[in-house]
């Protein structure tokens, strides 16, 4: 059995740091080498295109896809990402003699359980948002801030959803070109992708992450406040929350002057 664990903040695919052009493991990639065994000095894995090609084309079924999410994975058609967050952060067990199906099944079920257990189907209730939404929302949470900061941020998405206003995160931005960066360029942000808060009003097709404990918590259960915009100005992770839009302005200027809006290109 292969031991496997998955961070919080993991995506299913490979994804490269713009300015230090570090690449950071998926989920995907994480699976294929937990299964690696060696057979008379043979070293034998489940590749990361079976499990690519599972994840795109199995059926919802066979893939232990949950009710809740059953349509938003569907709309996605064979599009591979369309079982993004659907698999928790933790610690499983793999067993590389499955094929790459059965094996995103099970950690598919079991990631479900882990959901459902932290209350997400009642909290999504309470919000009037469907589950996969709240999960969806998560993974925003996760990739925009730190720790501190999850409540405030799911607060402001919320606030922005419910006055109709696009989320503009560039996290969204980046999520289909497999990269991280703080800012991102005009022509990017431009581009209509299924993921793209400045294109496209409402949340991103499907989580850009998978969530842990705090933010998915955050999610479920954000602080109190009228924010509707936030930035991170510093290299320290201070981030500063307004509703103004004035003051928004000013602490973007603050940010650059700390050099932490610099794109990498």
């Amino acid at each position: 059995v292969g031991k496997l664990i998955i961070p919080e903040g993991r995506q299913l695919d490979d994804t490269t740091d713009m300015k230090t052009n570090k690449t950071t493991p998926g989920i995907l990639t994480m699976i294929s080498r937990a299964t690696c065994v060696n057979l008379d000095g043979n070293r034998r894995c489940v590749p990361v295109d079976q499990l690519r090609r599972a994840a795109g084309v199995s059926t919802r079924a066979a893939l232990a896809v949950p009710s809740w999410a059953a349509e938003p994975v569907t709309a996605m058609g064979n599009d591979h990402r369309r079982i993004e967050g659907l698999i928790a952060p933790g610690t499983f067990n793999v067993n590389p003699s499955e094929s790459g199906e059965r094996i995103l099944a099970t950690l598919i079920s079991v990631s479900t359980d882990l959901y459902v257990r932290s209350g997400l189907l009642g909290t999504a209730t309470s919000l009037r948002l469907s589950p996969y939404e709240v999960l969806v929302v998560a993974s925003l949470v996760q990739r925009e801030s730190k720790p501190q900061d999850f409540p405030k941020v799911a607060r402001v998405i919320y606030n922005r959803l419910n006055e109709n206003r696009t989320l503009e995160f560039d996290s969204t931005v980046n999520y289909p070109l497999d990269r991280r960066e703080v800012a991102t360029s005009d022509a990017d942000r431009a581009k209509a992708t299924p993921w793209n808060t400045y294109v496209s009003e409402g949340v991103p097709a499907t989580p850009i992450c998978s969530p842990g404990v705090d933010a998915l918590h955050a999610a479920e259960h954000p602080a109190p406040g009228d924010w509707l915009y936030f930035v991170t100005i510093d290299s320290q992770g201070t981030t500063l929350f307004t509703r103004d839009y004035q003051q928004h302005l000013a602490n973007i200027e603050l940010a650059k002057h700390n050099g932490v809006l610099d794109s990498a290109r």
